[in-house]
């Protein structure tokens, strides 16, 4: 198992180093703009351009400046400077994270404790009634677009222009060290868009990898064992149904702390996504990179918690 660990690590950083290699080398080719007039403004002379791209190096050749860029990323953990506000990103970065975080948790912990029960339930009385409404219900909320949900939500619920205000706080994100409840309050309404989606999807795949697993012959064994029914399901059938459920849930979770940009735009959530999308529009690139960057990260980190998590929740799985 260590071994396998540390070839998985080893793959990851190189994985690192090949997207980090790839955004450089896409965003020198694409037509994004002079980042030296970005920082300089309208009506800087051609002066002042020419001392901003040698402060930024971007004078250097093409490979002298990827050598710099990826010396300071993996050996100093320095990401630039944003060239529209002259802060550093991984400050910029660092500011943000704790938002994202707050809406990734609640979100998932939400789409968590309704999506795995649902499909639970559906798949042990699969083609009753109410396995038909849940699944009907999980199907029009998969098809339903984050930010339409979000907006419709805000149109019904907000504390400003809410037909029925029943969330005070939303469209108005407050920190949870400025105050826990206005925190809270801010994030109920985004934690519900955002798990709306992801619960239905969790739901379906629950049932789809419940039902097949519960025809399995250890399921039957362990039943004429004399186990209960809730042992059998729970212990048994659950445990070996939750990888794909498991696999899935890393990648969202890593996904989302890359910025979960719809909901952020449209409720205003000051996280790594709201900050993605800024430097797009301002063709920041710099910061770009760093969001895509960390990301790719979280992504490389989740796939290797996944594996080993596997180890542990199915027997069968063993790495040598």
């Amino acid at each position: 198992m260590t071994r396998y660990i540390i070839r998985r690590v080893l793959w990851g950083i190189l994985l690192l180093i090949l997207v980090t290699a790839l955004m450089f080398v896409l965003f020198r080719i694409l037509p994004t703009g002079d980042p030296a007039r970005l920082r300089a403004g309208r009506n800087a002379s051609p002066k002042v351009i020419a001392a901003i791209r040698h402060d930024l190096g971007l004078d250097k050749s093409l490979p002298a400046q990827f050598w710099i860029y990826m010396k300071d990323v993996f050996l100093h953990f320095n990401l630039g400077y944003s060239y529209y506000s002259n802060a550093p990103v991984r400050g910029l970065i660092a500011e943000r994270l704790g938002a994202t975080l707050s809406l990734m948790l609640g979100g998932a912990v939400i789409w968590l404790a309704v999506g795995l029960p649902v499909g639970i339930v559906s798949a042990l009385r699969r083609g009753s009634r109410l396995d038909r409404v849940s699944m009907g219900t999980a199907l029009v909320f998969v098809s339903a677009p984050e930010y339409w949900l979000g907006l419709i939500a805000l149109y019904l619920f907000a504390a400003d222009i809410g037909q029925v205000k029943i969330f005070p706080g939303a469209g108005s994100y407050v920190g949870l060290t400025s105050d826990p409840w206005k925190w809270f309050t801010s994030l109920l309404l985004p934690w519900l868009v955002l798990a709306a989606g992801s619960a239905a999807v969790y739901a379906r795949l629950m049932r789809g990898s419940l039902t097949e697993t519960m025809g399995e012959d250890y399921i039957r064994t362990a039943r004429a064992k004399g186990l209960s029914e809730r042992r059998v399901v729970l212990r048994h059938g659950v445990r070996s149904a939750i990888n794909p459920i498991l696999t899935i849930l890393a990648l969202d979770i890593a996904t989302l702390l890359g910025g979960a940009i719809l909901v952020e735009v449209v409720f205003d959530i000051h996280g790594i996504g709201l900050l993605a999308y800024t430097a797009i529009r301002h063709s920041d690139l710099l910061v770009v990179q760093g969001t895509v960057l960390l990301g790719a990260l979280f992504i490389v980190v989740a796939n290797i918690v996944v594996d080993i998590a596997y180890a542990y929740l199915d027997p069968r799985v063993r790495y040598s």
